[in-house]
Formats: structure tokens, C-alpha cells, sequence
């Protein structure tokens, strides 16, 4: 079964044309990472998935289900952990978790759900009083409720240190290896690197780039980074070296020339470099990482052409926040949609337990 299928889905908000003729589908079990700089529409087309707003055009389907007419089912087999995730500050963290549970009619224990994301030693605390991180793996308890089919995070390691992130990077992979599918945003490129099977990458609203790290870096041309160190390298030994057939670009860094060049040219531009009288003491290569590609295909002509001049078409070799500027429109529900934000996993004002649980002892 396909978990997201979105076809020629447009937004409009007044002026701004969040996205554009969208189509991306996600497949069933599948972990896939949805990038895009600021504005770029991942916003718009998360609250499209929760049925938040409505599109302008085009049709969304999630889980086997229409958005627009089965929402409440929808929203019933999905985790969401929201970017910029609030807590009610008086209840604790286990009163959240709890509320999540009988919102979805579930069995789950909220200490086990605490005690997965690191939680287990603030159960008790005020959420109000929890940090940043402490939040986003309160989000990611409640997200986790009820084992999901399917899991949206959006910025899920926002606030996280290094520990933090990890641990959510072992929850992910966990959460795939049960069978659920997670639709994973971030601008944290190597957590998308790190678990994701496909990776979109979002510009202007349109889908640019669709595949695996590997086949992204391959459709770029397959450059590496080749480093060497030659430190009596002039200026006519670099012209030398812009000079051979393969290389896109040569920079300075300290006694080290940083070349990106086709795998195939490495051998001659050493050769270059020895034939204007410089001493190659070291060199070393690196693919282009995630970081790479994703500067590829959304630092090109405004026009949206390809990394390599095609058209903006996906490159998509296997055929099978922060707020976005364009939308703060974004996180605005649209007036005909029929639903509340993350109506199944954050406490509703009008659901909020009694108020003795709002007004427990803070445990320190």
C-alpha cells in the first residue's frame, strides 16, 4: 500500500503559490526525508497530509484514505511530532502522555512511552519546566502512541544535543523495523543522511530531486571532493588544474586546494598540479555529502533548472521548522478545513484534564 500519495496538489494564499503542481509518493514501511530551504512549501504540504488546509488543487491521499473526507481515521493511525511542539506548563509530562492515550483509545503505558525517549526521571515534572529537547522527546512519546502507521516528524531533533539526536535516530530506525512508515522533515542533514531510505528535496514549491542519498549523488554527476595538500600551489598551478576536463571548481583552504571534480579526473589533476612544479605532499577524496546535493539543487538559476542544466523535473532514478517565509501561511488552517492541529497527539483546551492534575506538586 502507498502511506502518502499526493497528485498535482497546489496551494495558493492569496498572492504566494506555496506549492506547485506536487506530486510525491511515499511507499508503505518506507523512511523518507522531505528537505527544502525556508519557504520552500514543507510546511504547507505537512498541514495538507494532517488535512489542516486544504489544497487549492490536486488530490491527497494518506494511508489508502482521501485527507478531505477521512481525516478523523487518518489522524487515528498517524504520530505527529510537530515543529515548535506547546505544552500545557502546569501538567506534567506523564499527565501529557496520558491524555494522548485516551484521546486515541489506546493501551499503551505512558511510563513505558517516557521511559523510550529518555523521560522517565521528569515523568512527574511540570512540562513547563522542561527544556527544549525535553519537549521534543515529550512530543515524540505522544507521537508514538498507539503505534502509528505512520509517523510525520517535522524538525524532530530541533533542541536535541548529540545524545538526544541519536537516540531519536535508533527510535526512527525502530519504528520502520516494526512496519510503520515515517515522513521524516529536517534541516539537520546528516539525521536525514543517517535513516532515510528517499530523500525529496523541495524549491519554489516543486519537487526538484526524488531518490536515495546515493542516487541524488549520482544524478549531480557523481563529483567528489579531492583534497591535497600543495602548499607552494600559484595561481597558475590552480589555472592549471580549473583547466582539466571533469573539474567544476577549485578553492583554497589554507596549503590545501579543495578540487570538485568527476571521479575519473582525480588522476589527472595530480598530474596537473606536478606538471607546473608543485610538491603533492598529501591528497584525499570524499563523496559530495547530503549537504552537498542539497546545495546543488536548491542554490541553481532562479528558472529551476537541474545541477547539471535539465529541467526541474525530479531526479528520480528509482521509479518506484523553523516556519516557512512563503507561509506563515503555512501553519494557518485553511476556512474550509475541518480539522484542529495535531488534534490527536496535543492536549485541546477543552479536553485539558481536572485541574488537580493541572496543579500537581512539581516534582524536581
Amino acid at each position: 500500500m502507498t502511506a502518502i500519495e499526493l497528485r498535482g496538489v497546489t496551494k495558493e494564499f492569496d498572492e504566494v503559490t506555496a506549492v506547485r503542481d506536487l506530486d510525491l509518493t511515499v511507499e508503505d514501511g518506507e523512511v523518507y526525508g522531505f528537505l527544502g530551504p525556508n519557504g520552500a512549501g514543507k510546511s504547507t504540504t505537512i498541514d495538507m497530509l494532517l488535512d489542516l488546509v486544504r489544497p487549492t488543487a490536486g488530490t491527497v491521499r494518506v494511508l489508502g484514505a482521501e485527507v478531505a473526507t477521512d481525516g478523523v481515521e487518518i489522524r487515528r493511525r498517524t504520530g505527529v511530532l510537530p515543529d515548535g511542539f506547546s505544552v500545557y506548563d502546569r501538567l506534567s509530562g506523564r499527565k501529557h502522555v496520558e491524555f494522548a492515550v485516551e484521546s486515541k483509545d489506546a493501551a499503551d503505558d505512558p511510563d513505558a512511552l517516557l521511559d523510550r525517549v529518555g523521560l522517565a526521571d521528569a515523568a512527574d515534572r511540570a512540562a513547563g519546566e522542561y527544556s527544549k529537547g525535553m519537549r521534543q522527546r515529550l512530543a515524540l512519546a505522544m507521537a508514538l502512541v498507539g503505534d502509528p502507521d505512520l509517523l510525520i516528524l517535522d524538525e524532530p531533533s530541533s533542541g536535541l544535543d548529540p545524545a538526544g539526536a541519536k537516540e531519536m535516530r535508533e527510535i526512527v530506525r525502530a519504528e520502520a523495523e516494526r512496519g510503520a512508515t515515517v515522513f521524516f522533515s529536517s534541516h539537520i542533514l546528516e539525521q536525514v543522511d543517517a535513516v532515510c531510505d528517499r530523500v525529496g528535496i523541495l524549491r519554489d514549491g516543486e519537487l526538484v530531486a526524488e531518490d536515495s542519498v546515493e542516487g541524488l549523488r549520482e544524478a549531480v554527476g557523481g563529483e567528489e571532493t579531492l583534497e591535497v595538500a600543495a602548499a607552494g600551489a600559484d595561481e597558475d598551478a590552480v589555472a592549471a588544474v580549473r583547466a582539466v576536463p571533469g573539474v567544476s571548481g577549485v578553492s583554497r583552504d589554507g596549503d590545501e586546494l579543495v578540487v570538485n571534480c568527476a571521479s575519473d579526473a582525480k588522476t589527472e589533476v595530480i598530474a596537473a598540479l606536478e606538471d607546473a612544479g608543485v610538491a603533492v605532499d598529501d591528497f584525499h577524496t570524499r563523496e559530495a555529502s547530503l549537504e552537498d546535493l542539497f546545495l546543488a539543487y536548491t542554490e541553481g538559476d532562479a528558472a529551476g533548472s537541474a545541477p547539471d542544466g535539465t529541467d526541474s523535473e525530479p531526479a528520480e532514478l528509482d521509479p518506484t521548522a523553523d516556519s516557512e517565509s512563503t507561509a506563515d501561511a503555512d501553519s494557518t488552517a485553511d476556512a474550509d478545513s475541518e480539522s484542529t492541529a495535531d488534534a490527536d497527539s496535543t492536549p485541546d483546551a477543552d479536553s485539558t484534564p481536572d485541574d488537580d492534575s493541572a496543579t500537581e506538586e512539581v516534582d524536581r
